[in-house]
């Protein structure tokens, strides 16, 4: 019997320095951010007018692909080519001055010109995360006289986010 209540009492002891010791903790809270900056890319592929008859008009396009993270608002302009004049997008003919005006649209009537001011002739959009496909319709007029050869010219695809 001595030793249960000397065991009982050995317990209790514990049990009440136990409680003695143990006090609140001392708390404190960590605040988590993050800022997701919005981000683009994109690619581009060839525009081929291939072969131009000199009096009929010649449609082409070429696929421009935009990738901006989910919920960037972005615009897509085109610059006006390195052989600009008088208002006029042109090819240039290789080892030559000669030109051959061409434009570039939006849509595919031909109707909505294709540039680089900001809210006026660019695409609007916002990005998914995933590339968006758009599409540039090209057009060459008819031409009444047009100088055999091979013409070129590089427009510069502009996204601004």
């Amino acid at each position: 019997m001595k030793r249960l209540l000397i065991a009982t009492t050995a317990l209790i002891g514990v049990a009440v320095t136990q409680n003695a010791w143990a006090t609140d903790p001392a708390t404190a809270t960590i605040a988590v951010t993050a800022s997701v900056d919005p981000a683009c890319s994109v690619t581009a592929s060839t525009l081929s007018f291939l072969t131009v008859p000199a009096t009929t008009i010649v449609n082409a396009n070429a696929t421009i692909k935009v990738t901006c993270t989910l919920g960037a608002t972005y615009e897509v302009g085109l610059d006006y080519g390195l052989n600009f004049a008088s208002t006029q997008r042109n090819l240039i003919k290789t080892g030559g001055a000669t030109l051959l005006p061409y434009n570039l649209y939006h849509d595919a009537g031909y109707s909505t010109p294709w540039g680089n001011n900001l809210e006026v002739d660019t695409y609007e959009g916002t990005g998914n995360g995933s590339a968006q496909p758009l599409t540039v319709y090209g057009q060459i007029p008819s031409q009444v006289s047009v100088t055999t050869g091979v013409y070129t010219d590089t427009v510069t695809v502009s996204v601004t986010y």
